[in-house]
């Protein structure tokens, strides 16, 4: 792997996805792939940003599935290890106000990421590494990378982000209260967070996008999701800016926030300030909501569309008027 921009560094499942309807009456369906992380790291390869996924796969032909889709789209994959275990798959019944999701990922390959993987990102220099809240929900091996990414990527001179990405099914064989406190600890050492006002609550039982900051600490940059009302970017402290979301017809949610990560990392790292980051951040959650997949779609941005991406994101005009 060339030294990367950035590193992601989590699962990433098959998913199956019916193509006439709904599941249970559906005749066909389509594979894809989807994991927070690769999403992440598929929307910054689509943004030009050197970018790689650091994971583990079975050795069966669904990895191979898995390992080519994410490679096919431009994120270098050098870093996944096969074991011989089965990889995750999951099966959505899609739906415009959510869809629902059946998991197959017990005991999957996974499950078995540790420190090891950790220190495989970290070998290449990234300037940032990309996390979730999913990843120390899977297994003790996988918490405890997690755990070790907060304190080794600062060692290595490498800033972390930090998707809380509260999935309450992952934490339901975990004591109670350990999701609110893990997750809790986890984002206060993280130099960037990105978490939903929703899921705030839900999860520590916050009422504003203040609350969050006062419980996180003042370390570093907090972006809060306000779902189709607005992204809130703290920075220097408790001043924080809000920017409008953009009015979209939502095709599939699932995969919205990803892109939104993409592309507010993607504008931080060209050197874009905050307001222009979350507006980025919006413009890339719009094309994913327009899209079936938890991805942008199967294409590359357009040089004409990446160059509209970037006039939208630091023109004075916002909404932008044409496309």
């Amino acid at each position: 792997m060339a030294r990367p921009d950035v590193v992601c560094l989590g699962e990433t499942m098959a998913q199956l996805v019916p193509v006439d309807g709904s599941l249970s009456g559906a005749l066909e369906f389509r594979l894809f792939t989807a994991g927070s992380e690769s999403n992440v790291a598929q929307a910054l390869a689509q943004l030009e940003v050197a970018v790689g996924w650091v994971s583990r796969l079975g050795t069966d032909p669904i990895g191979d599935r898995v390992l080519a889709a994410v490679a096919a789209s431009g994120v270098d994959v050098s870093g996944v290890r096969r074991q011989p275990r089965r990889t995750g798959m999951f099966v959505k019944d899609p739906a415009p106000a959510g869809s629902s999701v059946y998991y197959y990922r017990d005991g999957s390959a996974a499950s078995t990421m540790s420190t090891e993987d950790v220190d495989r990102a970290l070998s290449h220099r990234p300037r940032m590494l990309f996390l979730t809240g999913i990843t120390p929900a899977l297994s003790d091996s996988c918490r405890a990378a997690v755990r070790h990414a907060m304190t080794a990527a600062p060692a290595a001179g490498v800033a972390v982000c930090f998707d809380v990405n509260y999935r309450p099914a992952l934490w339901r064989s975990h004591p109670a209260g350990a999701a609110a406190t893990e997750l809790r600890e986890l984002a206060a050492q993280a130099d960037v967070v990105f978490v939903g006002r929703d899921e705030a609550a839900e999860v520590w039982g916050t009422e504003s996008p203040a609350e969050i900051r006062a419980l996180l600490g003042q370390r570093g940059e907090l972006v809060v999701k306000d779902g189709a009302l607005a992204a809130f970017s703290f920075y220097e402290g408790d001043q924080a800016q809000v920017v409008p979301a953009l009015p979209v017809a939502v095709v599939e949610p699932i995969g919205a926030g990803d892109a939104f990560a993409a592309g507010w990392l993607c504008g931080r790292l060209r050197g874009l300030g905050a307001q222009a980051s979350c507006r980025l951040g919006h413009l890339l959650a719009a094309r994913a909501l327009g899209s079936p997949t938890d991805q942008l779609g199967p294409a590359p941005l357009a040089a004409s569309e990446r160059a509209w991406l970037y006039a939208a994101a630091v023109g004075s005009s916002w909404p932008p008027k044409t496309a």
